[in-house]
């Protein structure tokens, strides 16, 4: 089974792309939701949904890559201790979007707050400035999600696949 990390700062799209390679009939896991993180690796989560600055749940996150059930899992999130977990996946791609795009992207957001106050909106583009060329540094391949949706999500799986 491939295992390919979807990672990025807030708002380059990655729980845009995670839901259309599910509905696409891909194993597609968004560690946003669903008790992945937690506010330490080995710290049970106070809640099925991410806060900011909060990492993988470090058992939680063994246990969904140890499973082989689909011919590929993609799984996305930008968290402080993914580096721990390179060396499981197959491929690392990071989506990105330029800084203003992100901005937008943050302050129309529905369904997630993270971005619009005027801190977070600052540290979100802090962010994307200093922890995107860290994610860069072990990506196996950058896609600008400012293209079509179809596009990225093409290049996405040929990528993941082979």
């Amino acid at each position: 089974m491939k295992r390919v990390l979807i990672t990025g700062v807030s708002a380059v799209g990655k729980s845009l792309v995670i839901s259309e390679l599910s509905a696409l009939g891909y194993k597609a896991v968004d560690t946003d939701y669903d008790g992945y993180c937690a506010p330490g690796p080995d710290v049970e989560p106070p809640r099925p949904t991410a806060e900011p600055g909060w990492v993988w749940h470090e058992a939680r996150m063994r246990g969904l890559l140890e499973v082989e059930d689909a011919e590929a899992l993609f799984v996305s999130g930008c968290v402080p201790n993914q580096g721990r977990f390179y060396p499981d996946f197959d491929r690392i791609v990071l989506l990105s979007a330029p800084a203003e795009l992100v901005r937008q992207r943050l302050l129309c957001r529905t369904g997630n707050d993270y971005g619009k106050s005027p801190g977070e909106l600052e540290q979100a583009l802090r962010d994307r400035s200093e922890v995107e060329p860290l994610l860069r540094a072990r990506a196996t391949l950058e896609i600008v999600t400012s293209a079509p949706l179809p596009e990225v999500l093409e290049r996405l799986i040929a990528h993941a696949l082979n």
